[in-house]
């Protein structure tokens, strides 16, 4: 009989520190859900999501009340998406695969994975530093950069990066710091600079205010879309970010990718804060992803043993997670 074995709460440095329009943090407190049926056990890992209220503790907390059944399809039903329920579908994942002995890819009939070319975030700071920022991160090999925004001078800060970074992709998350802005001129003035989407603009819940405007770049909608049951309200969006934490697990996002590319969105699969047991997940996801920001667990200080590492400017399948061995 399957059955929650625990629900630990672990806290990892990050890397300096990670800044955006909301402020910085120092390190991540994850969820860590293991599961067994007596014979093979799982794990899996989620990041709370912060600006919704949640707590690593009040995951932990979810997790150790929950009575319903441990079953993935069932889980969509009996508890609420977020972290929690992202830690625990994805320990039963990680089950099934150690059960069966086979990855869990081949489980969700997906194909094998290969390495990614994930984005790597450029901090919210002054233009100098992210030029500074964005030429060590090309130095490292990434060839696609996510940069933070705050709503000013904003222009500037890409210019920068473009400067230090001549030669990558660029991205942008606005953190919601357009909302007051006219989107489609800010929009025109980054894309000069070869910047290829802005990631939620505008206050989530406040999606009409979308209604009508003409960017030249395509928007993607992040705190705005959750799950399936967000995309009829996301019509006025070019894209969706999927993140296991939001979406509530593995078993959910790789749904609402289905759903959202039958509607004509683009895809990004993005991540919260965490190790690569978190991450691991999500690459699955995003193999066939429009875009891809998977550096979690690349901007701690540490990683897990076994962990996804940085080679040829690919982010790597690693060895901790949901390989059936």
């Amino acid at each position: 009989m399957t059955r929650i074995i625990s629900a630990t709460v672990e806290r990892w440095p990050v890397a300096g520190s990670f800044i955006i329009s909301r402020g910085a943090k120092t390190h991540v407190d994850v969820v860590v859900c293991m599961v067994g049926d007596g014979a093979h056990q799982g794990r899996g890992e989620g990041t709370a999501i912060y600006y919704e209220g949640e707590s690593a503790q009040g995951c932990v907390a979810a997790l150790k009340s929950y009575a319903g059944p441990l079953e993935r399809d069932a889980l969509l039903t009996h508890m609420p998406r977020g972290a929690a329920r992202n830690a625990l579908d994805c320990a039963l994942w990680d089950l099934e695969a150690n059960r069966q002995g086979v990855p869990v890819w081949q489980l969700a009939g997906l194909r094998k994975p290969a390495p990614l070319p994930t984005a790597f975030t450029i901090s919210l700071g002054d233009p100098a530093q992210m030029e500074a920022d964005a030429r060590a991160a090309e130095g490292r090999g990434f060839t696609l950069l996510k940069c933070k925004l705050t709503g000013e001078g904003d222009r500037d800060r890409i210019a920068a990066v473009r400067a230090g970074a001549p030669d990558v992709r660029l991205i942008v998350d606005a953190n919601e710091s357009w909302h007051d802005r006219d989107i489609a001129e800010a929009a025109a003035e980054l894309a000069p600079l070869g910047v290829e989407m802005v990631e939620q603009p505008i206050l989530h819940g406040r999606e009409e205010r979308l209604a009508g405007v003409k960017a030249t770049l395509p928007l993607c909608a992040d705190e705005s879309c959750h799950t399936r049951a967000d995309l009829d309200r996301l019509g006025d969006f070019d894209a969706v970010n999927i993140k296991l934490d939001k979406a509530g697990g593995l078993t959910e996002a790789l749904a609402l990718a289905r759903a959202a590319r039958d509607r004509g969105f683009g895809i990004m699969v993005g991540c919260m804060l965490g190790t690569s047991l978190g991450i691991a997940p999500a690459a699955l996801a995003a193999q066939d992803a429009d875009w891809i920001d998977l550096d979690g667990a690349l901007l701690l200080a540490d990683d897990r043993p076994g962990g996804l590492a940085m080679a040829g400017g690919l982010l790597q399948p690693g060895t901790l997670w949901g390989t059936g061995q």
